[in-house]
């Protein structure tokens, strides 16, 4: 019986650390207001008082490193919006149950002995 499972490695560094950003309540309050739509600091900071803008800006950056939302400088302001296409890759990258690709444990044959 074959138990081998392969496991594309390539964007398993950069999927962790979206998943860390999104591990942080505040993180996904910012998400859940940028769902909404563009935004900028002042109004995300608005529906998330009273946390102070430097910390809103921490998390922000952190969002935007883990490429969950994009940033577009006009004038003095930023404004943000989600990465719909990240956001979506990452929602696929969760792996999932495929009924056709069970395999059975090895260990569910074995005869326990005491």
């Amino acid at each position: 019986m074959d138990i081998s499972i392969n496991v594309d490695t390539t964007n398993i560094d950069t999927m962790a650390r979206a998943f860390k950003a999104l591990a942080d309540p505040t993180r996904l309050r910012v998400l859940e207001v940028l769902s909404r739509g563009e935004h900028c600091v002042c109004e995300i900071q608005a529906h998330l008082d009273p946390l102070p803008q430097n910390l809103l800006s921490h998390h922000l950056r952190v969002l935007k490193e883990a490429g969950l939302v994009l940033a577009e400088k006009r004038g003095r302001w930023v404004h943000y919006r989600l990465n719909e296409p990240r956001l979506e890759a990452l929602r696929q990258s969760v792996p999932r149950l495929d009924p056709n690709k069970q395999v059975e444990c090895a260990c569910r044959g074995a005869v326990e002995t005491k």
